[in-house]
């Protein structure tokens, strides 16, 4: 049996969205509803669109082949740029699955979600760059040199760790919005959430293998 969607209640206490959607995102979610999309919204998609590059930049062994400056200088240039198509796009596809039409105010919406669902994941960027600070290129090494120091290794898996708590809060936080938008069941809305990231995994590989004979040296 789904969770019944929670009746809203109204509050005449200002809302500050970056620190209440934390602990309290479906007043956050249902007074940025009517806005339009703002600044704010932008930074927060081009700032988890850095952090997400940073992640892919670890899992390529970046820091084995680039300096700490290469590292980061590209991952806030692309990854601003993917984070911020990947705001559109994203919300264009939430729109259209979670309503029969995607027409502009329901893209809004989902925006604001995913902008603002996304905070905790943007907030990591400072965990990132302090590690960076701290470790260096092993920051960005898939699996840690042998021969590193025990503060390195500790400061590295704490990194790791509170990056992918922060990041599934971020997931929490954005099914939590579209159940709030919606109007449905949080079951129906993670649903909602799996099956957009689904589609938008589906859609990036079909661009990579569009693209890829154009590329040089394929």
């Amino acid at each position: 049996m789904g969770i019944a969607y929670a009746p809203r209640v109204m509050s005449t206490e200002p809302i500050r969205p970056v620190q209440d959607v934390w602990l309290r995102p479906r007043r956050v979610f249902r007074e940025l509803a009517s806005q339009p999309v703002a600044l704010a919204d932008r930074l927060l998609g081009a700032l988890q669109g850095i952090v997400v590059t940073l992640s892919a930049c670890r899992a390529q062994d970046a820091g084995a082949k680039l300096t700490l400056g290469q590292i980061f200088g590209t991952a806030c240039v692309v990854g601003a740029v993917i984070g911020l198509a990947s705001l559109y796009i994203m919300a264009a596809i939430y729109a259209r699955l979670g309503a029969t039409s995607a027409d502009a105010a329901a893209r809004r919406k989902m925006i604001h979600v995913l902008a603002y669902g996304g905070v905790p994941l943007a907030m990591s960027l400072g965990i990132w760059v302090l590690t960076g600070l701290l470790a260096g290129e092993s920051t960005f090494l898939h699996a840690p040199q042998p021969d590193a120091e025990g503060f390195i290794l500790v400061l590295i898996y704490a990194q790791i760790g509170s990056c992918w708590l922060l990041a599934l809060w971020s997931v929490v936080l954005q099914v939590m919005g579209f159940s709030e938008i919606l109007r449905i069941s949080t079951p129906k809305a993670f649903g909602i959430w799996v099956l957009g990231q689904l589609i938008g995994v589906l859609a990036t590989l079909l661009v990579v293998v569009l693209i890829d004979p154009l590329l040089p040296g394929t």
